[in-house]
């Protein structure tokens, strides 16, 4: 019953005059968190009371999604680096009551997590924006309690792309490929399997997950 009236308010909270403007999210990530976090919940072994966080957190829809799956004696380190989106993020969590979320300003070379805090960290359409990746990958995995799992979802790189201004230019496009997130984030954590094709319906489309666990 809970997670109906979470997508019920997210939908309505959606429709409403000036909601974009408001809350920042669309029906593509409100659909697309309510296909992944199921799934992401089975893969992170993830249960009421455990803490999880979502590294670029962007408007909150994964946010708010598994702020009802670990319960009110769970928690839910939300991160960011736009002042925008924290702003919506601490909003959201106000607004709509969920007292577990606690939002995190994250920077270029840390995602000031604080140490040994997290069985599950997430970060989804993030990692090819990272301009300094060994850095954030140490944090992560140094945030994570020992068996803790990190998922890394993310994009090939976009045929005839760019690569972002001050990313590394191992990208070879706007993107990332699966193997190098496996090389980069498995010199601190233990890759677990990679699934080439995640969540078929979700935005962007093509997207993989690279799964890795702490020893």
């Amino acid at each position: 019953m809970r997670r109906v009236l979470v997508t019920v308010g997210l939908v309505l909270l959606l429709t409403a005059p000036g909601a974009s403007q408001q809350t920042g999210l669309t029906e593509a990530q409100i659909k697309a968190a309510e296909l992944e976090v199921p799934e992401l919940v089975k893969l992170f072994e993830l249960k009421p009371g455990m803490t999880i966080a979502d590294v670029g957190a962007g408007f909150g829809a994964w946010t708010i999604r598994f702020s009802t799956v670990v319960g009110p004696s769970g928690r839910v380190y939300s991160t960011d680096v736009g002042a925008t989106q924290l702003a919506a993020l601490r909003a959201a969590a106000q607004r709509d009551g969920f007292g577990n979320v606690i939002v995190i300003e994250g920077a270029t070379n840390t995602s000031n997590l604080p140490a040994l805090c997290c069985d599950a960290i997430l970060i989804r359409d993030a990692y090819h924006h990272l301009t300094q990746p060994d850095s954030i990958v140490t944090s992560l995995a140094a945030a994570l309690k020992p068996g803790g799992r990190l998922a890394v979802i993310d994009f090939p790189p976009r045929p005839n792309s760019e690569v972002p201004s001050g990313v590394p230019s191992n990208r070879l496009g706007h993107g990332v490929p699966p193997g190098v997130v496996e090389r980069e984030v498995g010199v601190a954590l233990t890759h677990v399997r990679t699934i080439s094709s995640w969540s078929a319906n979700s935005q962007p489309a093509s997207l993989y997950l690279v799964l890795f666990r702490k020893s």
